[in-house]
């Protein structure tokens, strides 16, 4: 008994715990994030506005279409894919924000593939300005 009083505490001071989210503070402007390719811990930048991500990673510009859900929750399509993968639409949420400087962000296909287990990363971008 002793241990459920315990686990109902648990919940209930979990419960008040709210994440900050103030996504709107983060639909446009200029970022840069870190990412790992073999090991290797690189830095990329992007700059994203109401309707177009600009993306300047290893000496390659890469642009996209943004389609809102919500203040939370973008689509990106890629405009001139080259591949078959960058025809893929990325699912982006904004997980969480940490005043007016980062944002944690989750993105997976927008589309789940029958063929594939449904796969989600996550990152941390930087508000440059």
């Amino acid at each position: 008994m002793k241990h459920i009083y315990l686990l109902l505490l648990a919940f209930a001071l979990l419960g008040c715990y709210e994440v900050e989210r103030n996504c709107t503070d983060f639909k446009t402007g200029e970022f840069t994030f870190n990412y790992t390719i073999d090991g290797v811990t690189k830095t990329a930048r992007f700059i994203r506005t109401d309707s177009l991500n600009i993306n300047f990673y290893e000496g390659k510009i890469d642009s996209s279409s943004v389609r809102w859900i919500n203040d939370c929750e973008f689509i990106l399509k890629t405009i001139n894919p080259k591949t078959n993968a960058e025809k893929d639409d990325i699912h982006m949420k904004i997980l969480s924000t940490e005043s007016d400087k980062s944002y944690t962000f989750e993105y997976k296909l927008a589309v789940k593939k029958s063929n594939k287990p449904e796969r989600a990363e996550r990152g941390v971008a930087y508000k440059v300005n």
